[in-house]
């Protein structure tokens, strides 16, 4: 029996959608990762019950953090998007966290920018506050492990390909990371490219938003962009782009698509991250018929409801869909481009002194 909810909501389902296409379907994704970063922390003397944890968050983070902090007894404080909803405000101050909201913004660059500087503020002012670093700091792979162990006791696949949006980084490299080592017992402590005796055949398909700088589509507009969580208009440390074998770029008008395919066909609601991921997803099984794929739903879909599910007459069919194949990002196009990254390195742009591979 659970001793607290979120450890339930963290619990993902693994569903069997077709043969050899699997989703792996969180109710709140990072509430996974928060908790085990929250408890890593408390159990290595590096906060104590009663400090406040402080993050910047685009939503899922926030709530992530949030009830961890109630979990374990902690003050939070999140600077939060202008994307953050009512619905998200509402629960975070009944659960006692405290959130300081971007100004409204069409720019979601600035708004990211924004949060940055207002983090930094803080941190002057309160020196004491613990900054969770949910982008840079690997500790938020830690909560991974004990998923990646039921991946691979439920599914029994070695050939197995990981899709999944990009993000912090730390779902899809954690989940990587762990699946490719050949003890599960393997810390994120050993390094990101430690690969102990024989791995499995795992591969890793990353999925993002036109405009990310992360595997360098900035230089793309997509009119339409919200699918907040997966990009990022700066660097982050715990993306191991080494550990990338191909990448898709979906726009919002693509991964829509998928999200109203994947309730209509399967009755997963979820996110339009989710949507990506599954477009993604059937493209890489349709490449690689010999392997199984499984895919990430990081959320559910309550809060896309008017501005995706409602629109389900636009959807195209995921039939008439096919990603522009390229060879180098300056070829990138919309509305889905995919790439063989290859384990290459990061992009110029997206090196930070946290991480450079």
């Amino acid at each position: 029996m659970d001793e607290h909810i979120a450890e339930s909501i963290g619990r993902p389902d693994l569903v069997r959608l077709d043969d050899g296409l699997i989703c792996l379907r969180f109710e709140t994704m990072k509430v996974v990762s928060a908790l085990a970063a929250v408890r890593h922390l408390l159990d290595t003397g590096a906060v104590r019950r009663g400090d406040t944890l402080l993050d910047s968050s685009s939503g899922i983070y926030a709530y992530a953090l949030a009830l961890a902090c109630h979990r374990y007894g902690m003050r939070c404080h999140i600077v939060g998007s202008t994307t953050v909803d009512r619905t998200l405000r509402t629960q975070l101050g009944i659960l006692g966290a405290r959130l300081e909201q971007m100004e409204p913004s069409s720019d979601l660059k600035l708004d990211q920018k924004r949060r940055v500087e207002r983090i930094q503020e803080i941190l002057r002012e309160h020196p004491e506050y613990h900054w969770m670093r949910q982008y840079h700091d690997d500790i938020h792979y830690l909560g991974y492990r004990s998923v990646a162990d039921r991946i691979r006791r439920e599914t029994g696949q070695e050939r197995l390909t990981v899709v999944g949006g990009v993000g912090s980084g730390a779902s899809t490299g954690a989940l990587a990371r762990y699946l490719r080592a050949a003890r599960p017992d393997v810390r994120p402590e050993s390094g990101p490219e430690v690969r102990p005796g024989i791995r499995p055949d795992v591969q890793l398909v990353g999925v993002q938003p036109f405009g990310s700088v992360t595997f360098g589509s900035e230089h793309v507009s997509d009119p339409e962009i919200i699918i907040a969580g997966i990009g990022s208009s700066i660097p982050f440390g715990n993306v191991r782009h080494r550990s990338y074998d191909a990448v898709h770029w979906v726009s919002f008008e693509a991964a829509l698509a998928g999200s109203v395919d994947l309730l209509r066909r399967h009755a997963v609601f979820a996110g339009l991250s989710t949507g990506a991921g599954y477009l993604a997803a059937r493209w890489e099984r349709r490449l690689t018929p010999d392997r199984t794929v499984l895919f990430i739903a990081a959320d559910t879909g309550h809060r896309y409801a008017d501005s995706v599910f409602a629109r389900h007459a636009e959807a195209a069919r995921l039939e008439d869909l096919a990603p522009h194949t390229v060879m180098t990002t300056r070829s990138l196009a919309l509305p889905w481009s995919r790439m063989d990254w290859s384990g290459a390195p990061a992009p110029t742009e997206a090196v930070t002194a946290a991480a450079t591979g």
